[in-house]
């Protein structure tokens, strides 16, 4: 198989199903050769066995993203596989979701280590890889790819710890482009919104997101959202890194995030009391923010 992934090799975590498998099964489809990680060995294997029988090139990946000796197997096993790694997409994730005043322990506890500490894990010995090949002098040209959410751009009810670690994520993204560009690896973030076993959980997502029955364009389908990945893995994208972009149907945009604002400065130091009317001056001409999802 030929395409713009032709000749690289991606680590694609939580690839048993969901947008995972999609994204695998694009980027091989692109040329890629593909490890899928996934926990669920049964699934993963469904996915490398449609993969191998379109022509692509997939193995099978157990690793724990969660455990950080573990989570290096993955990418010795690309090294061993497929002579080497090009691009780590973190895709893997789970739900607890519970309003705040009722959330566990264990329940923000379980998100933040496969969404954030899994982000990491598998980042962090891709990045040591890549970095030892920068120092032996050898081209790198690599991605690391993670998964926010609009929860974790806006928030989200009842997800305060899905929100907090996305939102993580997405700031993590950001640092990681600042300081990875010195050895020829980019990083971006991606918010989708696609037809998944998570999203459509919740009966009126389910009809909302469900696929057409007229053979119209599927605009909560998957792949409409591995198709900017596969470009973003792919040489063509080696200029762009530092981002964090929407994905839904056909439309794709730059989340513009934090920035700060003018501001209302008198130059000396505010008294408490004459706080109030300049915050009413600061609010009164400055941009709301976007809307917290389920308000």
């Amino acid at each position: 198989m030929s395409g713009i992934l032709e000749g690289r090799v991606a680590i694609v975590t939580g690839a048993g199903g969901g947008l995972g498998a999609a994204h695998a099964k694009v980027f091989a489809s692109e040329g890629c050769a593909v490890i899928v990680n996934d926990i669920n060995t049964d699934a993963a294997q469904a996915v490398v066995d449609d993969i191998v029988a379109a022509g692509g090139r997939a193995e099978v990946n157990s690793s724990d993203i969660t455990h950080y000796d573990d989570s290096l197997n993955a990418i010795k096993q690309a090294i061993d596989s497929f002579g080497g790694l090009h691009i780590v997409l973190n895709n893997a994730g789970i739900n607890r979701d519970r309003m705040f005043a009722s959330m566990t322990e264990a329940e923000w506890d379980a998100i933040m280590s496969v969404h954030l500490k899994g982000h990491f894990c598998m980042s962090s010995h891709a990045v040591h890889y890549w970095r030892g090949q920068a120092k032996e002098g050898n081209t790198v040209d690599a991605r690391i790819i993670n998964t926010t959410s609009g929860a974790g751009l806006q928030g989200s009810i009842g997800q305060s710890n899905y929100a907090a670690a996305k939102a993580g994520i997405a700031a993590l993204t950001l640092n990681q482009a600042a300081e990875l560009g010195r050895y020829g690896i980019t990083a971006n973030a991606i918010a989708p919104s696609a037809r998944t076993g998570m999203t459509t959980a919740v009966p009126e997502m389910a009809e909302r997101m469900k696929k057409p029955d007229d053979g119209s364009f599927d605009h909560f389908a998957p792949e409409n959202v591995s198709n900017l990945l596969a470009w973003l893995a792919s040489p063509a994208a080696a200029n762009v890194s530092g981002r964090v972009f929407e994905a839904e149907g056909g439309r794709i945009c730059i989340c513009d995030g934090w920035r700060t604002t003018d501001g209302v400065d008198r130059g000396a130091a505010w008294a408490p009391a004459e706080i109030g009317e300049a915050m009413e001056e600061l609010l009164a001409k400055e941009s709301p923010a976007q809307k917290v999802w389920g308000t």
